[in-house]
């Protein structure tokens, strides 16, 4: 009995450490960084990463409370009278009309009975305006495509694609097109990011990535000094990614893109054991990435969410 608890136990053990043998690599499989405006909001789901991607665990952007929803005016909010102008107007006449009757004795509806064609033609005004803001919409505010997928078609054809403009004080928001020669700066990234981190080199990492992602990775590899142990990802390869979404805002580009990759994931103690990982066997990770660049600069990483 003795030894089929320890043996449950042991096993518990393993599972508990699992995450973590699978999750040394850089970023320690933690969701963190910057993506601008949208560093509180969750990027879409694509084929890679059909699923909602975790949110920020830490982040240098502050969270602001917006006082209206995005893209709209304090107009444009749910409510009464927030609807529309026209909308306030019938409404408010109706109402006038019943408090009218109310007045003379006539009943709630006593005002509008006596009109009853003007109130008719109101209707069908106010049904015309229905029809055409809803075709106005449906023309006129379609957000043009913001370029192609990455190696592979993401499920919504509109996934890579900000409106423009903005509103209640945020950040304008543009479209951005990401063509092919950004599609292979992000994959060097991937392993560029990933062989710094395995060297343990801060300086190569500046080049890479932002200075936030840089202190993250910094403490993580201060950790691991600490701890007398070093880990490594090399090999890198990307089996799959595609595009999530891509904008530009406040002088700045954004590129989010989901990746699965696999790598040969291990980590040595300072003798050279190994104990996490295996260095004969292949592992898979999949990741959300947001880099970010000046217009016409080279792309940085920003930021790395883990895909649920």
């Amino acid at each position: 009995m003795r030894r089929i608890r320890l043996l449950a136990g042991l096993v518990a053990l393993a599972l508990v450490l699992a995450p973590g043998l699978a999750d040394a690599r850089a970023g320690g499989g933690g969701s963190m960084g910057s993506r601008g405006s949208n560093t509180y909001s969750r990027p879409p789901a694509t084929t890679t990463a059909p699923g909602a991607a975790q949110p920020m665990q830490r982040t240098q952007t502050p969270q602001a409370a917006p006082t209206t929803a995005p893209g709209t005016s304090p107009a444009a909010q749910p409510g009464f009278a927030g609807r529309s102008p026209f909308m306030s107007g019938l409404m408010g006449g109706l109402l006038g009309a019943g408090i009218g009757g109310l007045l003379f004795g006539g009943g709630l509806f006593h005002g509008i009975s006596g009109f009853g064609s003007f109130l008719g033609f109101l209707l069908q005004i106010f049904l015309l305006v229905l029809i055409g803001r809803f075709v106005w919409r449906r023309i006129f505010r379609q957000p043009a495509l913001a370029g192609g997928a990455m190696f592979a078609r993401s499920p919504d054809p509109d996934a890579g694609v900000r409106p423009m403009g903005g509103g209640g004080g945020a950040p304008q928001v543009a479209a951005l097109a990401v063509g092919p020669a950004d599609y292979q700066a992000f994959e060097q990234l991937l392993k560029a990011v990933q062989a710094a981190w395995s060297a343990h080199d801060v300086n190569a990492l500046r080049a890479v990535a932002t200075p936030e992602m840089v202190s993250y990775f910094a403490e993580q590899m201060a950790e691991q000094t600490s701890g007398g142990v070093r880990n490594t990802v090399t090999d890198v390869h990307l089996e799959q990614g595609d595009l999530a979404e891509s904008w530009a805002e406040q002088g700045r580009e954004y590129a989010t893109v989901a990746m699965r990759f696999s790598m040969i994931d291990a980590t040595r103690d300072a003798s050279g054991r190994v104990v996490e990982g295996d260095p004969t066997r292949r592992t898979e990770a999949t990741e959300i990435w947001t880099f970010m660049r000046v217009p016409g600069g080279r792309w940085v990483l920003s930021a790395i969410q883990q895909a649920r």
